[in-house]
């Protein structure tokens, strides 16, 4: 079996060593949960990519956001190039979940935008699992959900091998049975096409067609195809084809499932009737057995997950089958931040369970429905094997149940925790500074020196009316909250680190996982205002916002010294003077950490901007249809190419230029007919100087 080979830039330095050796001793002792704490920029993750490759054990690796995901996901894809390491994340770009309110009488329909490159991903990562061991998955907190299971996604595996038997009508109806779809159009994702003796394919998990031809009866040639240029990739002797969708069953499990729906469906019909409710067993007797029907004939229907209980034969009760289900008993998971994460996970079942309630209560759903559901906390603690949990502030679960809580605080840098000062909110005598004042006082400061402000805020309200004054005060502030745009948030912080803004306003989207260098100051507005955002925890996350930059502070702006503070203050210095006496024994001086800055195309691999879709626009809007038609093919390989970098955000960028395009074009085939012959070399001549009308 293919083993982890660690790719390293450079050796372990600070208490990395320590870290590493500690962890691996215990973790090969058997120790079942230990505690990373380590502090910001203190480089966890290579920690970890470290003691996975003294391991050498499947690793699943949980954040709490798909940001967090996909960050992690290319920092170990550096450290283990030549190995697997997986996406899997919700595949919703929207996602508005079934639901009854009662008082109301009001049905909402589940309406969901499946992200067609986050589903490739999700296949991809369940297929690593299924054949290889070297395999690191990066999820997020939705991979506790239910999902096919892993038996039945195995066993309807379709493998062509080079001079075995092929019938043409047994294929088709094992790639439908798969999910599979049959088309004469352009191949997609999770589609075939079959053609006199030539069957190609495009699988779930990958962007390319595989081509089979058939001579007599037998396979003569498997043909790996690039799916536009139609280029050969390669040949192959044998190839295994996944199916289409996680939620398979088929043949006699199927019909032995479709009968357990029906018995149910009787049972619940009774139910009702008996109870005096004729609209409850109306409603759910015509649903369930239009889904049977879709079920029975395609193999699908939408909302089949609802049936995985009987798909699966599970009992009732049961936990479901989820991604944790693919990996082999003996496996590792890092919990990252996981103050955030482990809430997470045990908060997702009671939520789920009250509204699948309320719809099987009212006739939408059976009661097996309640089977499709995440995890209950104490079902994932059970199977956890081996877990490391890593956070700068671990929460009290971590402390209670690790072994062994390993600090790493010294940064390879020789950065220390900023210096925490702590300032009045309101001014006690005459002459005083209120706390924008003297905000705006030290902003002009640090940024008088080329650098950059943090202020958070309590609410978004706060960050956009602070914005606006500061703005008026001629100082250039950004905000950015939940109500951006994610494509948007990317961009304000690739132009904060460039400089195009000095000061970023926010409210909760300044703690965990941003890293700007740059930020040399850090203002906390109403620091003693004791809740979620100005929680110890909190503090801690923002405080280490200013820990890059060799001269980092953090003002608390407070009227009154809380708990909290006082707990995020202590924790910081006692931190800074481990870190200050290491950096005195060591002789290192602290170096701000250099990070190149990337524009939104370099932040996952990209070296260069975007093209501006007007400028795109302006050039091609008397050219040929066909030259547009160019630029859209380019910019889908654009999107693509980005949406393996995990790039989403990007991609989403490219998309809507598509659009843009596209739209452009539309209005081009419904303007007036076409210049004549003599209006022609006209355009062309001004299209020569970079103008058209």
């Amino acid at each position: 079996m293919k083993q982890f080979q660690l790719k390293q830039p450079y050796p372990p330095a600070g208490d990395q060593p320590e870290a590493i050796n500690k962890l691996t001793t215990r973790l090969k002792k058997g120790s079942r949960m230990l505690t990373l704490l380590g502090a910001t920029g203190t480089g966890k993750t290579y920690t970890l990519a470290n003691v996975i490759n003294n391991i050498q054990k499947p690793t699943l690796v949980i954040a709490h956001n798909k940001t967090l995901a996909a960050q992690l996901c290319n920092e170990f894809r550096e450290f283990f190039p030549d190995n697997a390491v997986e996406y899997f994340v919700s595949y919703y770009d929207y996602y508005q979940p079934e639901a009854y309110l009662p008082k109301s009488d009001t049905y909402i329909e589940k309406e969901a935008q499946i992200n067609e490159e986050i589903d490739r991903l999700r296949h991809n990562a369940t297929q690593s699992l299924l054949t290889r061991n070297d395999v690191i998955v990066c999820a997020s907190v939705s991979c506790i959900y239910g999902l096919g299971a892993p038996t039945a996604y195995a066993d309807i595996i379709f493998h062509l091998v080079t001079g075995e038997a092929l019938s043409r009508q047994d294929t088709i109806s094992r790639l439908i049975n798969m999910q599979f779809t049959r088309t004469n159009a352009d191949l997609t994702r999770g589609s075939f096409r079959l053609t006199g003796t030539t069957l190609e394919i495009m699988p779930v998990h990958q962007e390319t067609v595989y081509r089979v031809e058939v001579l007599g009866n037998h396979i003569d040639r498997i043909t790996q195809i690039h799916p536009v240029t139609r280029k050969t990739i390669a040949q192959h002797d044998d190839i295994w084809i996944f199916p289409a969708k996680h939620f398979i069953t088929a043949g006699p499990e199927k019909e032995r499932a479709l009968n357990t729906i029906r018995k149910e469906l009787s049972e619940r019909v009774k139910y009702f009737e008996s109870r005096g409710m004729p609209l409850e067993a109306e409603r759910i007797e015509r649903r369930t057995k239009y889904d049977l029907e879709m079920m029975e004939n395609l193999g699908y229907c939408s909302g089949i997950e609802n049936y995985s209980r009987p798909l699966s034969g599970r009992k009732a009760g049961d936990p479901p089958d989820t991604l944790i289900s693919y990996f082999p008993n003996d496996f590792l998971l890092i919990m990252d931040e996981s103050h955030v994460s482990i809430p997470q996970v045990g908060g997702m079942y009671a939520g789920d369970k009250s509204r699948k309630d309320t719809l099987i209560d009212h006739g939408f759903r059976l009661p097996s429905a309640r089977d499709n559901r995440p995890l209950k906390f104490d079902e994932f603690e059970r199977k956890i094997k081996q877990v490391v949990f890593m956070s700068a502030t671990p929460g009290p679960y971590e402390y209670k149940n690790s072994d062994t809580v390993v600090e790493q605080l010294i940064r390879p840098t020789g950065l220390v925790d900023p210096e925490v000062i702590i300032q009045r909110i309101t001014p006690k005598k005459k002459g005083d500074l209120n706390q924008i004042e003297d905000a705006i006082e030290r902003i002009a400061k640090v940024t008088a020196d080329k650098e950059r402000v943090l202020v958070t805020t309590l609410t978004k309200k706060m960050a956009e009316d602070l914005t606006d004054f500061l703005k008026d005060k001629k100082i250039k502030a950004v905000y950015m909250h939940s109500d951006v745009k994610t494509a948007d948030r990317l961009e304000i912080l690739s132009e904060f680190r460039k400089g195009t803004h000095d000061v970023l306003v926010g409210v909760n989207l300044l703690r965990e996982g941003l890293d700007l260098p740059e930020a040399s100051l850090v203002c906390i507005l109403d620091a003693d205002k004791e809740g979620f955002l100005r929680s110890e925890t909190s503090l801690i996350q923002t405080i280490g916002r200013a820990a890059r930059n060799v001269r980092g502070k953090v003002v608390l702006y407070a009227d009154n010294i809380t708990g909290s503070m006082k707990r995020a203050i202590a924790e910081t210095e006692r931190r800074r003077t481990k870190q200050l006496e290491y950096n005195k024994k060591h002789g290192i001086t602290p170096q701000t950490i250099k990070k190149a800055i990337k524009d939104l195309r370099g932040q996952l691999g990209f070296e260069t901007e975007p093209k501006d879709v007007k400028k795109i626009l302006a050039l091609e809007l008397a050219a040929e249809d066909k030259k547009l038609n160019e630029v859209i093919k380019e910019k889908e390989t654009e999107m693509k190419d980005a949406s393996l970098r995990l790039d989403f955000e990007l991609a989403a960028i490219l998309r809507d230029e598509i659009i843009v395009i596209r739209k452009e074009l539309e209005k081009r085939k419904k303007k007036a007919p076409l210049p004549d012959k003599e209006a022609k070399p006209k355009i062309k001549k001004q299209l020569r100087h970079g103008r058209t009308k």
